[in-house]
């Protein structure tokens, strides 16, 4: 290959720049996000400028004989894509041009190229027109080559599509290497996996590509030389418009994983690139294709091809766990995305369906480790977030944890799961053995160090509890829960203004997340601010749908602002929501401590002790309860929970 044939082939449209070698955009300097089948749409296009490209044949090059997918959707959904790319429109276009009942045709204007760039496989021809012009590409150079790209000789070629885009990234990587002049690089030690973009044209399979994000993030946040940030933030930039740079210096990192995913029946096609943050230069890419079953060895192979690139140092013990992968039936592994994708939700109606999913998964591949974590935490969110009672779903989470340690020891995920209901069970020694074992085998599993935080603080470590939350928010720094559980560290700590100040950045980040609200409003209603402290609590219950653990804290500021007529009526309205569904007695003990009515409060905390109500676990420092917590009866509870006094 020629020096000229090594350099970035760029073709220039309007104020718009195609790099055929990356497969990058840019506008006036600026990067585009284009997805790899917008990218091949497009290119497609520019090579015939001015001609009808017909449906039919973009099918051809674009889409194999045997890929079973609906591939009018797709088609549509990669114009659209382009055309919000370029600022393009259907109805008034300066682009794309649809023609009705046929296809499409490229109508901009191809402008002459900078110096230096040679056109589409120039470097087949061993003297070029190019090259006789000092390496000078003409629009008309470009289409040619682009036309003979797209040939019937060549379509399978480019039907491998992102595998031939990953031998030129890497060609282009060599030559920005040379072109720095030996200039070194600073190492990367964080990243972020952008959620992988749904190429099948069906958006019933959007729980897949989510599914293949989170499990990356999962293998690679194995390695403790490596941050990586965890799911729940990097989801906030899906179909983002923002470059990479933006979006690495949003979440503090230095690579961006970023590709698709599509399902071809039984298959699984999985396209993945690196991008060096600060430079936004394209590292690494690659394509997989796999049988479904295989789908977890595919995790393990994109995970250590990320690893080698960024070289990072992998321990033995973090090379047997990126390498070892067992395949999977293919309907459980479906079963478990759609669980997965439901518990995220963490609504009532959506955990007890993830719950369903994670059962089936689990009939269809009994071995299947994952599946059984997951029904552990359907089941315990279902207990701590009161939606059902400890007594009916906290032994389904104990069993299924207990079985997915067993199947896998080495699981962080496994282990944290087991922490997590032995916490629920009052189990504290046992709880932090499990917390510690998940923290050792992945340090970066964001939710270890946020369920291990609350255990912190239910044992009065406030201290260490603060440690915990921040490192979770570090991970995972865009995650509601975890931002607002940052909060209510501060909250038990009796440190208000540190729980305001962060309460408030998390309902800035989502003005409707209720659990923000409700802790913002517990804070300012132990700092006396009574009216601030009951309007959002009001929101915070109008939020969650009415919450019996949210209207509770509606009742506890009433009592607080000397409202006993208010508190009592929330009382009653409690009692009357349990005949339909489960309401903590912790919740109504919670009201009457408040109103200083001592026989009821014991009556109701003792309910609560025999119900095992979650919640009694922050009985030892809960400030609502600090008006009794010297008396004899109330050490006596804290002693059979098993509490510090």
């Amino acid at each position: 290959m020629t020096a000229n044939a090594q350099t970035s082939r760029l073709v220039r449209f309007d104020e718009f720049e195609l790099d055929l070698r990356s497969g990058e955009l840019w506008v006036r300097g600026k990067r585009v996000r284009l997805q790899d089948q917008p990218f091949q749409v497009l290119r497609v296009l520019l090579g015939r400028r001015g001609e009808i490209v017909t449906r039919d044949e973009l099918k051809q090059i674009l889409w194999p004989k045997d890929t079973f997918v609906d591939f009018d959707d797709g088609l549509n959904t990669a114009v659209r894509k382009i055309r919000d790319a370029l600022g393009d429109s259907a109805e008034e276009p300066r682009f794309i041009e649809t023609i009705p009942r046929r296809g499409y045709r490229f109508i901009g204007r191809l402008v002459e190229a900078r110096p230096g760039v040679v056109p589409l496989l120039a470097e087949e021809s061993k003297e070029s027109p190019e090259q006789k012009n000092g390496g000078l590409s003409t629009p008309d150079s470009f289409v040619l080559a682009t036309q003979k790209a797209f040939l019937p000789s060549h379509w399978r070629v480019v039907l491998a599509g992102v595998a031939a885009l990953a031998v030129v990234s890497v060609a282009l990587v060599l030559y920005r290497s040379s072109s720095t002049k030996g200039a070194k690089q600073s190492p990367i030690k964080s990243l972020a996996v952008l959620p992988l973009a749904n190429l099948s044209g069906d958006q019933k399979q959007e729980y897949l590509a989510d599914g293949m994000t989170e499990a990356l993030i999962g293998r690679l946040s194995e390695i403790h030389n490596l941050r990586v940030i965890s799911r729940t933030s990097v989801t906030r930039f899906k179909d983002t418009h923002l470059s990479v740079p933006e979006i690495a210096r949003t979440l503090h990192v230095d690579a961006i994983v970023e590709g698709s995913v599509i399902r071809d029946g039984s298959r699984i096609r999985v396209h993945a690139q690196l991008i060096r943050a600060a430079t936004d230069e394209h590292l690494w890419s690659e394509a997989y294709d796999r049988e479904l079953r295989d789908v977890l060895s595919l995790q393990s192979d994109v995970a250590q091809s990320i690893a080698r690139k960024v070289e990072v140092t992998i321990t033995g013990e973090e090379h047997a766990r990126l390498s070892s992968a067992r395949t999977v039936d293919p309907e459980a592994y479906e079963a478990y995305l759609k669980g997965r994708y439901y518990w995220n939700k963490r609504t009532a109606d959506s955990m007890s369906k993830a719950a369903l999913y994670f059962e089936q998964a689990i009939s269809k591949d009994p071995g299947y480790g994952a599946a059984y974590s997951g029904l552990a935490d359907c089941n315990s969110g279902l207990a701590w977030h009161g939606f059902m009672s400890p007594a009916e779903v906290l032994p389904k989470a104990y069993a299924a944890a207990q079985k997915a340690v067993e199947i896998d020891p080495r699981s962080a995920e496994a282990h944290a799961s087991l922490a997590l209901v032995l916490d629920h069970q009052w189990d504290w020694a046992g709880a932090e053995v499990e917390f510690k074992r998940a923290l050792e085998l992945n340090p970066q599993y964001a939710n270890a160090h946020h369920w291990y935080g609350d255990y912190l603080s239910i044992q009065g470590r406030h201290d260490e509890a603060l440690v915990e939350a921040k490192r979770a928010l570090e991970l995972d720094p865009l995650n509601l829960m975890i931002g607002t559980w940052v909060g209510l560290r501060y909250y038990l700590a009796r440190r208000y203004d540190g729980a305001i100040e962060q309460s408030q950045t998390t309902v800035d980040l989502d003005p409707n997340f209720a659990a923000a609200h409700l802790i913002l409003g517990e804070s300012y209603v132990q700092q006396g601010k009574h009216k601030e402290g009951l309007d959002e609590l009001q929101k915070a219950a109008g939020l969650s749908g009415d919450s019996p653990l949210y209207m509770a804290q509606v009742g506890v500021s009433r009592a607080m602002a000397g409202e006993k007529k208010e508190a009592l009526h929330a009382i009653r309205e409690l009692q009357d929501v349990s005949g339909k569904r489960y309401v903590s007695p912790y919740g109504v003990a919670q009201i009457y401590a408040t109103l200083n009515d001592k026989q009821q409060t014991y009556k109701w905390l003792e309910t609560a002790y025999r119900d095992r109500s979650v919640w009694m676990s922050y009985l030892a420092v809960d400030p609502v309860f600090d008006s009794i917590r010297s008396e004899e009866r109330f050490r006596d509870l804290l002693r059979r929970v098993g509490l510090p006094a």
